[in-house]
């Protein structure tokens, strides 16, 4: 624990503290009885996809995004989870969504459906960004779910922890270095996540069909990592070969905004011999190494809520940063709703520890090396003999993890004391007990191979089994009828603010995304 800071934040009287503004953005696909992915559209019960403010879809018509609003506890974020998710298991008719990181049966890229959002030039938009992404890359990457984390820390804590460190900065300025400076330590750490909610150690062999890995078989149907924590974030999840020039590691607002701009209006060669236009059809927004900020793949982003038409670096320029997106997660298959509480509360400890310890900036070598570290707990971090690059020197994962844990016990105190409760200690010695066996038979990635050894099922058989069980125990509990009526009027909503875009959209399209590029 940095002296300085925490200091700093155990002089705060205990209305200082206005805690944590979270929410979770939940992916999940759609698939059939059998466990293959679905072909049939968004289903017109859960209203429109482009403009529903609780459920839409990601990459592909198939892949559910369910979003919850902004939340000031962990108990009402979970409840507004599991009512989005009750509802959409009550609209899935002999559908089941899929409750794994790493995607059900497939038959190739054809097999993928690309999301549709109608005919407005919004909608269209969204449409080829994600045909450029097959293009680009192919569509079995975008069939992967997992579940995003959004931490924030309230105005009124922001100006108590202004004025305590004496900073002068405008308040929004002040705000996007210090989570900045979160973000940083983030990067450093960020490993630790992968060691403890990694949970995609395993695939189906459709995933990998005529692709070449160094994967073991786990049955017929089914190939896993031997020491893996999550395929999803390794080789054969999401990676981009173009965006490795990008060399983003996240030292401050400006030059994170000035490098995502480059990105967009610097042309790559491999995109530009596609072209965006097959026939009369656009395939890609553009040739350039990014189409869009979203397309750079990273475990975390700073974030600002957009206005219509309005990019996402155009925003953090304006208003500065307002929240954190963790995007490393892999969906806990054992949770109806792909999370869980311990989970959450230790990612607020852990997230706010990163704003207290010094956070000096990263320079290239370091960068590397937490590159380097990340992807060797992402492919080998069940094995207790890892060692990782800390400093100038090759430590141990393990030693190196429980030393990080023991960091943030007294925060754990000090956040308890002020809630007059043990809900951080809980979530700080849940993620002890993880790693308390010397084979880390404890982690989530090795329970996830545990499970499916005991019950003699491969990874498509265990995942839908364990995909009907949390959708039969979602529909038993229902909504209040007052919920559910909600929920209705906000699928209706969207569905006629689509149509109104429609009506009112005179634009042609081909004028709309030359403008577009242009911004």
């Amino acid at each position: 624990m940095a002296g300085s800071r925490f200091s700093v934040l155990r002089q705060f009287a205990e209305s200082d503290w206005h805690g944590f503004l979270k929410g979770v953005e939940k992916e999940g696909l759609r698939v059939d009885r059998n466990g293959f992915i679905a072909q049939t559209p968004h289903p017109k019960a859960l209203g429109s996809a482009l403009t529903h403010p609780r459920i839409t879809t990601d990459y592909s018509e198939a892949l559910l995004e369910l979003i919850t609003p902004v939340c000031r506890t962990t108990s009402d974020l979970l409840t507004s989870l599991r009512q989005i998710h009750q509802f959409v298991q009550q609209n899935l008719g002999d559908e089941v969504f899929w409750a794994a990181s790493m995607p059900s049966a497939l038959d190739g890229d054809p097999s993928i459906p690309i999301a549709e959002y109608g005919t407005s030039n919004i909608g269209r938009l969204k449409h080829v960004y994600r045909q450029g992404l097959a293009v680009r890359y192919g569509r079995m990457m975008q069939s992967i779910a997992g579940a995003h984390y959004n931490l924030s820390l309230p105005d009124e804590f922001w100006r108590t922890w202004q004025a305590a460190l004496g900073n002068q900065q405008k308040l929004k300025d002040f705000k996007s270095d210090q989570y900045f400076w979160l973000v940083r330590n983030f990067r450093r750490r960020s490993w630790l996540l992968m060691l403890l909610f990694g949970a995609s150690p395993a695939l189906d062999a459709s995933f990998v069909a005529n692709v070449s890995h160094n994967l073991s078989r786990f049955d017929d149907q089914s190939w896993f990592g031997e020491q893996a924590t999550s395929l999803r974030m390794g080789d054969l999840g999401y990676h981009n070969n173009a965006q490795s020039s990008l060399n983003i590691c996240f030292n401050e607002l400006g030059t994170y905004t000035k490098t995502l701009h480059r990105a967009i209006h610097t042309p790559w060669p491999e995109y530009e011999t596609i072209g965006n236009r097959r026939g009369d059809d656009f395939i890609q927004i553009n040739t350039s190494v990014l189409q869009i900020e979203n397309e750079y793949y990273s475990a975390v982003r700073p974030k600002r809520t957009t206005e219509r038409g309005e990019k996402p670096i155009q925003a953090l320029d304006a208003r500065g940063v307002e929240y954190i997106e963790v995007r490393c997660l892999d969906l806990d298959p054992f949770s109806p709703v792909g999370v869980n509480a311990s989970q959450i509360d230790f990612m607020d400890l852990f997230l706010l520890d990163c704003l207290l310890e010094d956070s000096p900036r990263i320079g290239d070598d370091e960068c590397e090396r937490l590159d380097d570290n990340y992807k060797d707990v992402v492919a080998r971090g069940r094995d207790p003999e890892l060692k990782l690059c800390r400093g100038g020197s090759r430590e141990s994962m393990m030693n190196t993890a429980n030393e990080l844990l023991d960091q943030l016990e007294p925060l754990a105190e000090l956040l308890d004391g002020w809630g007059d409760g043990t809900t951080y200690r809980s979530a700080l010695a849940d993620q002890r007990r993880k790693l308390e066996a010397p084979d880390l038979s404890g982690v989530p990635s090795a329970q996830v191979l545990a499970a499916m050894d005991s019950q003699r099922m491969g990874h498509r058989e265990w995942t839908l089994a364990m995909s009907r069980q949390h959708q039969d125990a979602l529909r038993q509990e229902g909504l209040d009828a007052e919920v559910l009526a909600e929920f209705q009027a906000m699928s209706e909503a969207s569905l006629a603010e689509q149509r109104q875009m429609e009506e009112e959209d005179n634009e042609p399209f081909d004028q709309f995304l030359e403008r577009y590029v242009q911004t």
